[in-house]
């Protein structure tokens, strides 16, 4: 019979398949083959999101060194989230603020408008997108104010509203988003380049599509509005029902001239944890790397499937992606993937063999916007008998929404930093015999 790993061996799995799946989609790995040879005049470096720094770091490398471009034909401006800047040399690196937007990205987007204009025909325009652009790149609809701006974003996050819903909200609210970055910086030609970091890899969601038509409608961000009941101010309300904010659509011509390429995928970072998991001897058995849903509720399920399979006799790892959402009740601190480590600790009940990890591959899952946020949380058999050592009750934390209250007081926080890139949530549960 083939013996069960110990807690710490299996927390050491856990993790490497976690780093397994960041490394793979980093860009120094997916990027290089995607750059464009320049055209003959400038080539503009538009960068935003929470890879934007070390896109934009490999960018440079690429058009400097390897193709020997002039300094002055590479123009550009790159915004990341605070804690990701990476050392770019020509290119300015600016910091902004994410989930919520702050006045550094208020100014970044101004800036990425102006040079978008400045681009004629001969040039090209180089996007490098991935998730966090929608904080990142903020620049709000005329009559809208950056502070109601901020109110939308705050209450969007806290009502359990999925990532295509936000943005939807958010691309009628904007002038560089739902495609408006494309429409300024005609005539040149845009190519963008994307890290996607939402389920489904839909060009429209990531970033809330800058540079792609938006098939969404004003009703359709209305309607958002009403089915999570949000108050929000006046000059939202009344931006949602102007005609002049809605979007450019599919069949608008400027759109002839624009090409988007996805350069990594939630896929293509499980394609290398399952690699890991099958090299290690386990079964592998991938849920999808496009899970939405309440978090506590998703944990409860796999819960389910997991003790299934321990009492089946499968040695297993049990993979899943996405991004989950966590409507929020009450007064702690976490994110999804904390919540759903501790909704599946609670759910498993210390069964025994079965640990399992969840965060997010940009190194920090909810928060409050710190680059030092914790990216997840792992879990082991023994999760709950230490918690119970310690006065904790899963329960109360989990009424709270303080999964990063509970697992901190354990010592169970997955915290790997700023990771620069972003293909959303890693989940692993590893099920070994008994």
């Amino acid at each position: 019979m083939e013996q069960s790993r110990d807690g710490a061996s299996a927390r050491a799995f856990l993790e490497g398949l976690f780093h397994t799946a960041i490394a793979a989609a980093h860009p120094s790995v997916c990027l290089p083959a995607h750059l464009p040879q320049p055209t003959s005049g400038r080539v503009f470096v538009l960068a935003a999101g929470k890879a934007a720094g070390s896109m934009t770091e490999v960018a440079e490398r690429h058009y400097l060194d390897e193709v020997g471009l002039a300094p002055n034909r590479l123009p550009g401006l790159a915004v990341t989230r605070h804690g990701y800047g990476r050392p770019t040399r020509m290119i300015e690196m600016l910091e902004a603020g994410h989930p919520v937007p702050d006045a550094a990205g208020l100014a970044a987007a101004e800036r990425t408008l102006e040079l978008a204009a400045q681009a004629v025909s001969d040039d090209l325009v180089l996007v490098l997108l991935s998730g966090g652009a929608s904080a990142n790149w903020i620049a709000p609809a005329p009559g809208v104010g950056f502070a109601d701006k901020q109110a939308v974003t705050r209450a969007l996050l806290r009502s359990g509203a999925n990532i295509g819903e936000i943005n939807t909200v958010r691309k009628h609210l904007s002038r560089i988003k739902g495609g408006r970055l494309a429409l300024l910086a005609q005539p040149a030609r845009v190519l963008t380049l994307a890290i996607s970091d939402v389920p489904g890899d839909d060009p429209a969601v990531i970033g809330s599509g800058p540079t792609v038509p938006d098939p969404t409608t004003l009703s359709d961000a209305h309607a958002i509005v009403q089915r999570f009941r949000l108050d929000l101010p006046a000059s939202i309300a009344r931006a949602l029902a102007d005609p002049a904010n809605e979007t450019p659509k599919p069949d608008h011509p400027l759109f002839r001239s624009t090409e988007y390429r996805l350069v990594s995928r939630p896929a293509d970072a499980f394609n290398a944890a399952q690699q890991a998991v099958r090299a290690a001897g386990y079964e592998c058995i991938l849920l999808g790397d496009r899970l939405e849903g309440e978090a506590r509720t998703v944990a409860a399920e796999h819960a389910r499937v997991a003790l299934s399979m321990q009492a089946q006799g499968r040695r297993a790892v049990i993979l899943s992606g996405g991004e989950l959402t966590v409507t929020i009740h009450g007064q702690g601190r976490g994110g999804p993937n904390q919540e759903y480590a501790l909704a599946l600790a609670h759910a498993l009940a210390g069964a025994p063999g079965i640990a399992a990890l969840a965060g997010d591959t940009d190194g920090t899952d909810g928060g409050a916007g710190s680059a030092a946020d914790p990216a997840g949380a792992i879990i082991d058999s023994g999760t709950l008998s230490r918690a119970q050592g310690l006065g904790l009750d899963p329960a109360k934390f989990l009424a709270d929404n303080d999964s990063t209250g509970f697992f901190s007081r354990l010592g169970d926080l997955v915290e790997t930093g700023p990771t620069c890139t972003n293909v959303n949530d890693f989940r692993a549960i590893l099920v070994d015999i008994a």
